[in-house]
């Protein structure tokens, strides 16, 4: 079959003609009278709610049998009887007289099919499986129906009220099709006061130059499905993207084809460019009237330089603005199924970076009993780090667990104790160390990682997780 062209009719104030009122022509006479057609159904008898629907609401039913003088000035045709030798006719009846028809759960015999349908006020979303599988088609309309606001119908009622404005009122060109652009990303009321109206009637050139500025966005650990809205809305909307290297396709694709994306990163042991040009970028291109995304690894706040790229926006009186992500160390405490906190066994965690952990200049770090320790950028090497915290007064037998790319394809989990976490196999980058008392009760497929004093069963022990 060739591929189908998925339009909306407009059908109001023309005549249709619904052959057949059992069950299933029941449901067609819903989705027909909503598009104010002049619906006429011809069949000898008619199940209940359409013999309720004639007495009551005036739908016109005529009580004999199908003729093919029926068809004559029809705009649309749907042939919905018992019979399938009576279907077959009504299409071919209507294919010669250049009528579009459908001819219910019969392939062969349409012209169109009717999607499965969500509806919010004037949106319509349409399924359609050309016919294959109306089952599939009503399943994927629950689950978007379950995803989409309900208030979206009034909410592009007062867009559609106020682009009808702007295309009165502003000139036809680039700048009116990117402010409306803009509009489909904002909020909409009523209110006189509402910002998106005043963008809307600002002239053009003002409310254009108005969008330039920073967002200093976290992507999260790495899989789309943890970005947050507002994050995912500002990668599909931005005029530049300048990335941390960490940052995977899987995310970097949903931008728009016309956003540049420039890759920004600084990787351990490589030359790249250097965070004072970083900053110069994202001014430059905010100063160009550019909405520029800084996209982070994680949260922007967590090790991720923030406080100097703030710092450098706030100098260049340019407008930023933070979006917080998921920080790597919460993906990897879901990963491995561990609470940061345990209010028997952790009432305190420590943030801190391998660079942190492992320097002698710096003060160490606070000597919690009851913290979980979590290291960001461990190293490969961890015999350093256990060792100093052995040296501290650490015990051999606290829980540790090192986990690669949490959240994202090829995630991997290694546990041991400090005793044995020297010897730990080097992991992928990204690795996040977690150690303490509440990673005990780590958990894979619903048993317990032996974190009792059986040290020698916890050497490299590798729980892939998919």
């Amino acid at each position: 079959m060739s591929s189908l062209l998925p339009i909306f009719l407009k059908l109001e104030g023309r005549r249709c003609l619904l052959v057949g009122a059992g069950n299933v022509a029941r449901d067609k006479i819903g989705s027909l009278r909503k598009t104010g057609g002049r619906l006429r159904v011809i069949a000898p008898d008619a199940c209940m709610e359409v013999r309720e629907l004639a007495a009551e609401d005036g739908l016109e039913w005529v009580q004999r049998h199908f003729e093919l003088s029926d068809l004559d000035g029809n705009y649309l045709v749907i042939a919905a009887t018992d019979s399938p030798e009576v279907n077959a006719a009504i299409y071919r009846g209507a294919v010669e007289r250049n009528i579009l028809c459908n001819s219910v759960d019969d392939i062969p015999n349409c012209d169109f099919f009717f999607g499965s349908v969500v509806s919010r006020g004037d949106l319509q979303i349409a399924i359609s499986t050309a016919g294959e599988s109306p089952a599939v088609a009503q399943h994927l309309r629950r689950e978007i129906d379950e995803q989409l606001p309900r208030d979206l119908g009034p909410w592009l009622a007062s867009l559609g009220h106020l682009r009808r404005e702007i295309l009165e009122t502003h000139p036809r060109g680039d700048a009116r099709k990117k402010l409306l652009h803009q509009l489909a990303q904002r909020q909409v009321c009523d209110s006189a006061s509402c910002p998106s109206r005043q963008m809307a009637m600002a002239p053009l050139n003002k409310s254009t130059n108005s969008q330039g500025g920073v967002f200093l966005v976290g992507a999260g650990p790495g899989d789309p499905d943890l970005l947050t809205v507002k994050a995912l809305r500002l990668i599909q909307t931005a005029g530049i993207i300048l990335h941390d290297d960490l940052v995977p396709n899987a995310i970097l694709d949903l931008a728009s084809p016309s956003s540049e994306i420039v890759n920004v990163g600084k990787r351990c042991g490589m030359k790249s460019i250097t965070q004072d040009e970083i900053n110069a970028l994202m001014i430059e291109h905010a100063r160009a009237n550019r909405k520029v995304v800084r996209l982070k690894s994680g949260d922007p706040l967590i090790f991720g330089r923030a406080a100097e790229e703030i710092a450098a926006l706030m100098e260049a009186n340019v407008h930023f603005e933070v979006v917080p992500g998921i920080t790597a160390a919460f993906a990897a405490a879901a990963a491995i199924g561990c609470s940061l906190t345990d209010r028997n066994s952790a009432s305190n965690v420590v943030f801190s970076t391998g660079h942190h952990a492992q320097s002698h200049n710096q003060s160490p770090l606070p000597q919690l009993e009851d913290a979980t320790r979590v290291v960001y950028m461990p190293g490969r090497d961890l015999s350093l780090l256990a060792q100093q915290w052995l040296d501290e007064g650490l015990p051999p037998d606290l829980p540790c667990a090192v986990v690669s790319r949490a959240a994202q394809p090829g995630q991997e989990v290694r546990c041991t104790t400090l005793a044995f976490l020297g010897e730990a196999a080097a992991t992928a980058a990204p690795s996040l160390l977690i150690a303490g008392w509440a990673v005990r009760e780590i958990t894979k497929n619903g048993s317990i990682c032996a974190q009792e004093a059986k040290c020698s069963e916890m050497r490299g022990l590798c729980l892939p997780v998919s």
